[in-house]
């Protein structure tokens, strides 16, 4: 793989800005946000008055702990311009969740916003290796997921060429990448596995493709998933994080040069780390729910909201500004069974550890009268003849029960018969509720 480190004169100042100044820059901008909130948006009036706090009473960093936590549920109940703190004459964009388990959250967005985002997403690119002039094959979807546009407009913002593909037509996909020998891809890395099956299937090799980085966010996925992309593509693989609720792709990414984490963008985002049960402010360096408040959005200013995703945070390694660990997972994606915490990532690891299955797989939750189990559903390799397979499977059961603790059955099935995603893989089958 190329080295793709940054040369003296690619960063921007405020990426190697010391601490001190890093700190009073956000101080001055969760200030203006405080203020703009609180006059703007009766959810916050609301919120702050009933904590007996007011805008004034946020003076530092740490005064962010007063104030409670904006959660989905907040932005639901304010569907669909309540959260809005300036007229929805001047919002420029409308995005929105799925809105799969109820009312979508939306999100809006001023033309400065837009600027903001386009800008954060070219810093992430650049980041993640890419340079001006580069092509780059988006896959993302497009639409009211912020995923498609929001990785888009940053690629123009850095000046690459962009290949507004979407998602589907997964042999399409690989007729472009073949055809116009792209530089760069951003895609969910679920999808990824699916482009790289493609390409095997029309017997292409995936090492010899064009392709310097991968891009790859919008689901957990681990390091044991890196190297596997990276050994299958010849690539560098990155990851980006972001959610609509805050602004969308772009809040935080990794760099090439370490690939250790993903850094945070301190100077638009404040990130804190609690206990996900207590609420209570946990210090660096110890796992929680990530917690984030945006410090220049002017069309919807978002204060602590609760990710659902859990990490740490890390002093800056290629940046100053701190870091997250790669996301473990979610709280709400958590799977108790049988008393014991799992969650799909934990399997996927262990899977990515047996050479004759795939990362193709599934989690199914069944019950059977009082009693829940887990059947893990996962592909073999092409290749790998049945019987091999099979012992794989006896293999993968051990180690979930012993890197785990808890007994699960393993159903090794053919190539192709998992279902395929064209955004977020469903990991989780849960047949326990459908009685």
């Amino acid at each position: 793989m190329r080295d793709l480190s940054p040369q003296p004169g690619d960063l921007e100042p405020i990426e190697t800005a010391s601490t001190d100044e890093l700190r009073a820059l956000q101080t001055e901008r969760l200030r203006w946000t405080m203020r703009h909130a609180y006059e703007h948006v009766p959810h916050y009036r609301a919120t702050f008055d009933a904590a007996g706090v007011s805008p004034g009473d946020i003076v530092e960093l740490a005064d962010l702990a007063k104030l409670p936590f904006t959660t989905k549920a907040d932005l639901r109940e304010n569907y669909p311009f309540a959260m809005f703190a300036v007229p929805r004459e001047e919002v420029a964009r409308i995005h929105a969740s799925s809105g799969t388990t109820g009312k979508p959250t939306v999100v809006g967005y001023t033309r400065d916003d837009l600027d903001v985002w386009a800008d954060l997403v070219a810093r992430s690119i650049r980041a993640a290796g890419g340079r001006a002039g580069d092509l780059l094959h988006n896959a993302y979807g497009y639409g009211l997921f912020t995923g498609g546009l929001g990785a888009h407009a940053g690629a123009e913002r850095l000046g690459c060429t962009v290949v507004p593909v979407s998602g589907g037509m997964t042999e399409r996909q690989v007729q472009l990448i073949a055809d116009f020998r792209p530089d760069i891809i951003t895609v969910t890395p679920t999808y990824m596995l699916a482009i790289i099956d493609e390409m095997e299937r029309q017997g292409l090799d995936p090492r010899a493709t064009s392709l310097k980085v991968g891009i790859f966010g919008a689901e957990p996925w681990t390091n044991d998933m890196r190297r596997e992309m990276e050994e299958r593509l010849d690539m560098h693989a990155v990851d980006i994080y972001g959610l609509s609720e805050v602004m969308g792709p772009g809040v935080a990414s990794e760099c090439v040069e370490t690939k250790d984490g993903l850094t945070v963008w301190e100077d638009h985002f404040y990130p804190e780390i609690i206990d996900p049960v207590t609420g209570e402010v946990l210090p660096d360096g110890e796992e929680g729910e990530l917690v984030l408040t945006s410090l220049t959005k002017q069309a919807m200013p978002i204060i602590r909201y609760r990710t659902r995703d859990l990490t740490r945070l890390l002093p800056g390694t290629a940046r100053t500004m701190r870091r997250i660990e790669k996301i473990t997972g979610r709280t709400d994606d958590m799977i108790i069974l049988r008393g014991v915490n799992l969650f799909p990532t934990q399997i996927e690891e262990l899977i990515l550890r047996t050479p004759e299955l795939s990362p193709h797989f599934q989690c199914v939750l069944e019950r059977t009268g009082s009693l829940d189990s887990m059947t893990v559903l996962v592909e073999r390799r092409e290749g790998v003849p049945p019987e091999s397979a099979a012992e794989a499977g006896v293999v993968l059961q051990g180690l979930v029960k012993n890197s785990i603790g808890v007994t699960v059955s393993i159903d090794v099935v053919a190539p192709d018969s998992v279902e395929r995603s064209l955004g977020k893989m469903r990991r989780i089958v849960d047949r326990r509720r459908v009685r």
